[in-house]
């Protein structure tokens, strides 16, 4: 059952898979289609699930179930991982590798793989106050808490351990 992503509770699971670019308006428009088509036929165990998303910075998709309604299996987890690697094939990119980072530049969203991210924070070209993104929140309360968060704040912090 497709949900919008702010009617959802706040307690709702959550997955961020974030895209190693920014998506152009065109695959924005069929991606949501998609998107959209996914979620109005997801089930766990035919039972429908009550589940939303949002697209963030055009590069961000945050997938949401309520648990409360109906909890996702292992079998439906599986099927939106499978649905996101179609979308990977389908667009050429990247949105299952954990191994990055994005972090704010400005307004621009940069994205670096974790090794040059180190080696950003031991050169100082990013800092602590960094806005970076934490993609390992689990529910939306935490997503809307503790997503966009200054690096001192985030697992992201480890980093900066001299």
């Amino acid at each position: 059952m497709l949900t919008k992503f702010n009617e959802l509770p706040n307690n709702s699971k959550v997955w961020i898979y974030q895209a190693n670019r920014t998506f152009t308006t065109d695959e924005l428009v069929d991606i949501t289609r998609k998107l959209d088509d996914f979620i109005k036929e997801w089930t766990a165990h035919g039972a429908t699930l009550k589940a939303g998303y949002e697209i963030k910075y055009n590069r961000f998709i945050v997938l949401a179930v309520d648990n409360g309604f109906n909890t996702a299996s292992g079998c439906s987890i599986d099927a939106s991982v499978h649905f996101f690697q179609q979308l990977e094939k389908d667009y050429d990119v990247d949105l299952m590798d954990k191994m990055n980072v994005s972090f704010k530049n400005g307004e621009f969203v940069a994205y670096k793989n974790l090794i040059d991210f180190r080696k950003m924070v031991k050169a100082k070209s990013v800092s602590e106050n960094t806005i970076v993104f934490n993609n390992l929140v689990t529910t939306k309360e935490e997503y809307g808490d503790h997503w966009e968060v200054p690096m001192k704040e985030s697992w992201h912090a480890r980093f900066l351990k001299k």
